[in-house]
């Protein structure tokens, strides 16, 4: 290389746009997000998680015919095949994370569009593993707990569904609602790891479930997706609201990251964060359980003083406490953020195939100079 050539190493390919995209819009600065052109907040207010994955993966929010289709195409595919129960069975004593990576891998196997990229087809697989992910993830919950899988019940909505199927329970409209706007908060993001994940490898020509695969495999990583579990723990770890402030003391005399708070893009508090706080204040409430609430608004006070360097609250600081109220074990926090996320990961996917390049940077070799080889006897 050249001696007078600079080349500039952007780390992380942090600031650096790899293509363009309609799915979403982020501004860190102001701290806004678009779905597509439409406020987040109008979205978690006022929509439902049908609705805005309808709009991920469609490109436009649905008609009610459309949206009716699409409700009955979702409720259709969350039957699993017998097969993937079977090896989700097997799998029981394994992370909910690897089951999930697992069961959505070898559900390519009895797709019958597995090797269709058409719009259309994408569309269609997409929706069905829209619905089978949260299935996937009850499915595991109840092989290990050697309890029965509730069948999955076409009256309630995905996200109604869901909670079913994890608890036995059938939710309030309340409760139901609030799971739904958690969903919505996190069914897309833009380039974070995992929809670059899966853009990579859709990029490569390789199948849906595969480019899904790795995007499950992304978010496993605890810089990822970890965050909503880590919050939980940090809660109980607190106890009482009265131990906050010497907490976060303590952890910034340390030097150390206070979790939930602080965002890769965001510069203001994430725009998702208010839909999710509001709700947690009521179903701690509701559930006899109002430390957590309380808890988690001591930290933010106590982290006030550092809002000004960017260090704010994220999406994630809330939604911990709903899974725990629902007595969702920790380690289901992050499969429950797949299952939110998955028609962003489909979008991105659609995106990608379509006006398709292979996604390949370069590294600037820094090891050795150019030298000669020695056999093992000289060496």
């Amino acid at each position: 290389m050249a001696e007078e050539e600079k080349i500039e190493i952007r780390r992380g390919l942090k600031g650096v746009y790899f293509e363009r995209s309609a799915t979403s819009d982020i501004d860190g600065k102001a701290g806004t997000l678009t779905y597509r052109g439409y406020s987040i907040h109008d979205l978690a207010e006022k929509s439902t998680f049908e609705e805005v994955a309808y709009l991920l993966i469609h490109g436009e929010l649905p008609k009610a015919a459309e949206l009716a289709a699409f409700d009955k195409a979702l409720k259709a595919a969350r039957d699993l095949p017998e097969q993937i129960s079977g090896l989700i069975s097997t799998l029981k004593s394994a992370h909910p994370m690897d089951v999930l990576r697992t069961a959505v891998s070898a559900l390519a196997a009895f797709d019958p569009q597995r090797d269709d990229f058409s719009v259309v087809a994408m569309r269609a697989k997409g929706t069905r593993l829209t619905a089978q992910i949260p299935v996937i993830i009850a499915a595991h919950h109840a092989a290990r707990s050697a309890k029965s899988l509730p069948k999955p019940d076409h009256a309630l909505s995905q996200a109604a569904n869901f909670l079913w199927m994890i608890t036995g329970h059938k939710p309030s409209a309340e409760t139901a609602a609030l799971m739904d706007r958690d969903m919505i908060l996190h069914a897309e993001h833009g380039a974070n790891a995992s929809t670059f994940a899966a853009r990579v490898v859709i990029g490569t020509e390789a199948d849906l479930h595969a480019a899904m695969t790795a995007a499950i495999a992304a978010l496993s990583g605890a810089a990822h997706g970890g965050a909503a579990e880590d919050v939980m723990k940090m809660a109980q770890e607190i106890g009482t609201p009265e131990n906050a402030a010497a907490y976060v003391k303590a952890k910034r005399a340390a030097g150390e990251a206070v979790t939930g708070f602080g965002h890769r893009v965001y510069r203001t508090e994430d725009p998702r964060a208010r839909h999710l706080r509001d709700g947690v204040e009521k179903l701690s409430a509701a559930m006899g359980q109002p430390k957590w609430y309380e808890i988690l608004q001591a930290v933010t006070e106590a982290m006030k003083p550092y809002a000004r360097f960017g260090v704010n609250v994220n999406v994630d600081f809330y939604a911990g406490v709903i899974y725990y109220l629902h007595g969702i074990p920790q380690e289901m926090f992050v499969p429950i953020f797949a299952a939110g996320r998955a028609p962003g990961w489909v979008a991105q996917c659609i995106e990608q195939a379509q006006n398709n390049i292979l996604i390949r940077p370069l590294t600037l070799y820094d090891g050795p100079a150019p030298r000669d080889y020695q056999p093992i006897v000289s060496r």
